[in-house]
């Protein structure tokens, strides 16, 4: 199939320019000014001033299937991530059956070619089961099939397993990309941070130290094994500081965060369930050592750690509801609005952090120049929109940014041949 996206305003290191793209069986064939349908195009597509990026792409996202079909499905989920201009996700293994094995794993890439409608990534385990403990898996066996390995959700406890673990995922020329949680330093019921709110309300507060402790350990591992390693949802100054000085190091690592604790802190918390996420929302120092990080290159990529419950799960307050919260379909008009249309974050810092960096490390490919398999994601950067759980096409609405204000929108996604998400109007 031969289709034409016309009059968009296509980005390109951190400027825009009014281009035409061509796109050839899912592969990116043309760019210019001025292209015209040819005799073999079957579909026009008028972008009209819209801008235009590579398509989006988020290493950690929780899909649910197999297992956790009424919280999400991978067709919910991946109409949710292109409704955010996502084209790429790599999904998370706590899954039932957890992907620990290729006979597991068999069942979630079943799904995934059935009913997404992007690129979806699956992880494999760390530890069978999931665990964080007991037996590792067959790197060797999985690492051609999966994005990397992980235990997210569980922190791996023992160094010595953490050690071997990544010996084998170098040997098997993957990347771990680790759940760090210390959960002996965790008090029973830890609901969020151990902080002035936890203390004023009575709830058992969860210390920065169980999420930097293991970093701590790792990077350490990580220096002595040579193996790729990737730190899940850093939330904390502390562990900024201690990947920042690995990186000096030389230390083969690099980082996420999430929009959330880019734009919230303790500060902002309500006793409600749509607050309550792992790691939690940490002091405002900390929020602004995590933009530093940004800023400064130690944190590398923003990933929104999609995690999505039924309602039932999400209203219990904070100290009764599970953790984590929704974030795919509005990562983006979030974080345009309320840090780089202020001037707090440089346009081309944010999509190097939700396209390249991502793309770079965990080797995505995709994208909008000539040869690229075509990943391409159109916003309205001059709406005015409001969040709205109820509109989301995801099936969790858990969203602490409820009501918040945004001045962006997608209107359009392509992933390949996929036509992924589309409100245009017009067109052929």
């Amino acid at each position: 199939m031969r289709m034409l996206l016309k009059g968009g305003l296509v980005y390109d290191h951190g400027s825009f320019s009014p281009m035409d793209i061509e796109v050839t069986d899912g592969v990116v064939t043309a760019r210019g000014a001025s292209l015209f349908p040819s005799g073999g195009t079957e579909r026009v597509f008028p972008l009209n001033g819209l801008f235009v990026f590579p398509g989006f792409a988020d290493v950690h996202v929780h899909l649910r299937e197999p297992g956790f079909s009424y919280k999400e499905t991978i067709a919910s989920g991946s109409r949710a991530c292109a409704r955010g201009g996502y084209t790429a996700v790599c999904a998370m293994p706590n899954l039932n059956p957890a992907p620990d094995s290729p006979e597991h794993l068999a069942e979630e890439e079943n799904l995934i070619r059935r009913d997404a409608v992007i690129r979806v990534l699956p992880y494999g385990c760390i530890t069978r089961g999931q665990k964080g403990e007991g037996e590792l898996v067959d790197f060797a066996a999985l690492a051609d099939r999966v994005a990397g390995f992980s235990d997210d959700g569980r922190g791996v406890k023992e160094e010595s397993l953490m050690r071997e673990a990544m010996l084998r995922c170098r040997e098997a020329g993957s990347i771990i990309a680790a759940h760090c949680e210390d959960v002996s330093l965790i008090p029973r019921g830890g609901a969020i941070h151990d902080g002035a709110y936890a203390r004023a309300h009575g709830i058992p507060g969860i210390p920065s130290e169980s999420e930097w402790g293991p970093i701590a350990r790792d990077l350490r591992l990580a220096k002595e094994t040579g193996c790729p390693y990737h730190v899940c949802h850093v939330s904390c100054r502390e562990s900024v500081a201690l990947i920042r000085q690995a990186k000096a190091e030389g230390v083969d690592v690099t980082c996420e965060t999430g929009p959330h604790y880019l734009l919230m802190c303790q500060d902002d918390l309500r006793d409600e369930g749509r607050f309550k996420m792992n790691p939690p929302l940490r002091d405002k120092a900390d929020q602004e050592a995590l933009l530093e990080g940004l800023l400064d290159g130690t944190i590398d990529m923003i990933a929104t750690d999609h995690a999505p419950h039924s309602a039932e799960e999400k209203n219990r307050g904070l100290r009764g509801s599970a953790m984590g919260v929704v974030g795919i379909e509005t990562a983006f008009p979030l974080l345009y609005t309320h840090l780089v249309k202020p001037g707090r974050l440089p346009l081309e810092r944010l999509i190097d952090a939700l396209t390249a960096a991502p793309r770079r490390r965990f080797h995505l490919g995709g994208g909008l120049q000539v040869g690229d398999r075509a990943e391409v994601c159109a916003f309205e950067l001059n709406a005015r929109e409001t969040v709205d759980p109820a509109a989301f096409l995801s099936m969790g609405h858990a969203t602490p940014f409820e009501g918040w204000p945004v001045e962006a929108a997608c209107r359009f996604t392509l992933c390949g041949e996929t036509i992924a998400y589309n409100t245009l109007k017009g067109g052929c």
